[in-house]
Formats: C-alpha cells, sequence, structure tokens
C-alpha cells in the first residue's frame, strides 16, 4: 500500500512539505505553487491559531484544505514529524542562479557559503540561520553538499521557502566571481590569525564555512580575502557549522552598513 502510494506521488509530479513552519512560509512566499492543504481533523475541528493561520492564507489565494484522519497523515509520512499539517506543492523546486540573486540586489548582498556540508539536518538548520540575519542566499558546491530533502527542510522551519538555495558547479570559481563583484569573502579557520571581533570588514560578505570534521577545503581557503577564526574559550575546538554560521552572519549585519 505504501509503495503505491509513493509510485502516485512521482507520477503525479508534486511533493510534500510538512509541520506548520513550513507550510505557513510556502504560502507566505509562494503561494501558486500549493494545490493543497492537508489537516489533521482534530486540530482542523480545535480551530488553533496555527490552523486558523493556515487556513486564512489558504483562503486568501484560493487553495484547497482537507481535513484528514490524522492517521492517514501519519501512514503518507511515516517517518516525519508532520505536526497534523501537509502541504502538496509542484514538484519541481525552482533554480535559483548566483548571477541572478546577486543582480536583482540592491543592497550590498551577505550571503553564506557552505564547502563540504552534506547532512540535510546541518542544511536547514543553516537555512534557518540565514533567514534569521538577513542572508540574501546560501550557495554550496552541487558535488559535495546536502540535498533540499523532506529533512533539510524539516529542520529549515520555514527558511528553505525564504532564502535561495544556489548549487554552483565549481565553488572556487564561483568565490572568484563574488570577488570580483567587490564581495568581501572571508573564510572561517580554527588557525586563522585573527578573531572574528578583529577582522576588519564590513559591507557586501560572503562567509564561507566548512563541515565541522573536516573544515575548508584547500581551494576555497585560497579563495577567500582573510581567513578568521572564532575564539575558542572552553575546551572544545570547533562549533557545529549552524551555530558558527550564526556567529558570522549576525556578527556581519551588525557591521551591516
Amino acid at each position: 500500500m505504501r509503495a503505491l502510494f509513493q509510485d502516485r506521488l512521482r507520477a503525479m509530479s508534486f511533493r510534500l512539505i510538512f509541520g506548520f513552519h513550513a507550510v505557513l512560509a510556502k504560502l507566505r512566499h509562494d503561494p501558486d505553487a500549493v494545490k493543497e492543504i492537508l489537516l489533521d481533523q482534530a486540530r482542523f475541528a480545535r480551530k488553533e491559531k496555527r490552523v486558523t493561520d493556515i487556513l486564512a492564507y489558504a483562503e486568501l489565494s484560493g487553495i484547497k484544505t482537507t481535513p484528514l484522519d490524522g492517521r492517514r497523515l501519519d501512514a503518507m509520512l511515516p517517518e516525519a514529524r508532520h505536526q497534523g499539517v501537509v502541504a502538496r506543492v509542484d514538484g519541481a523546486r525552482r533554480a535559483f542562479h548566483l548571477a541572478d540573486v546577486l543582480d536583482a540586489l540592491d543592497v550590498p548582498p551577505l550571503l553564506l557559503v557552505l564547502d563540504g556540508v552534506t547532512d540535510p539536518r546541518n542544511l536547514g538548520a543553516c537555512l534557518r540561520v540565514a533567514d534569521g540575519a538577513g542572508a540574501h542566499a546560501v550557495i554550496a558546491p552541487k558535488d559535495r553538499s546536502a540535498g533540499l530533502t523532506e529533512t533539510a527542510v524539516k529542520a529549515a522551519s520555514g527558511a528553505a521557502e525564504s532564502v535561495p538555495y544556489i548549487l554552483v558547479t565549481n565553488l572556487s570559481r564561483a568565490l572568484r566571481e563574488l570577488r570580483e563583484r567587490e564581495i568581501t569573502v572571508l573564510g572561517a579557520a580554527g588557525d586563522a590569525p585573527q578573531s572574528l571581533y578583529e577582522a576588519e570588514f564590513s559591507g557586501a560578505t560572503a562567509w564561507v564555512l566548512g563541515a565541522e570534521d573536516h573544515g575548508l577545503r584547500r581551494m576555497s581557503r585560497e579563495n577567500c580575502d582573510q581567513l578568521v577564526r572564532i575564539p575558542m574559550r572552553g575546551a572544545v575546538e570547533s562549533l557545529n557549522v549552524s551555530v558558527a554560521a550564526g556567529l558570522c552572519l549576525f556578527e556581519a549585519r551588525r557591521r551591516y552598513p
């Protein structure tokens, strides 16, 4: 039965997103892509605040809402914490291109570049941090990065729908392009001589962070304008990449013109 359902999903060319944050973000930022919203009928009947918010956005955009037994939602997404809300959206996810995103900005860019981050939960957390700091995009190489899987989208808590996730064929070339556009490229590295709070930078900024276990690759390091370390005061030597991204992006935002 479950295999048949998955086959039907593929044949109908749509995907499912779930959880209140992800569904609300999709309704706010891209309602035309939402085809139907499925709600746990128990929550539907209670008219919880988050449910009424979703119903209001759906009604405004003319999107069908369907109450279902919670067990049916569990069967549709057996390994997901869907919170009783699932949206059926267009299967094709919009592809963002670096030049298009940069050309559309009328303010100095603030960017996060992920070098070798392959854990979808870390990707989702980084997207969430990027959204919170007001970053304009997250950039990653196609061959060494996590995809926007259901796990990543759920971890992003809606940020996967609001922050462009740009996959580039050649990360070194992309970093050179950023520098040619007068965007300061800063790499986070534990052995850097300057700390985050000592380094001089402001304005258009791209932070490059590697995976916690490997750090930045050599070519990525060489294509940075500066390497900067996060000062560590305790026994641990490094932070989770999403935590490090938060520190770097919010420090950049503090200095933003």
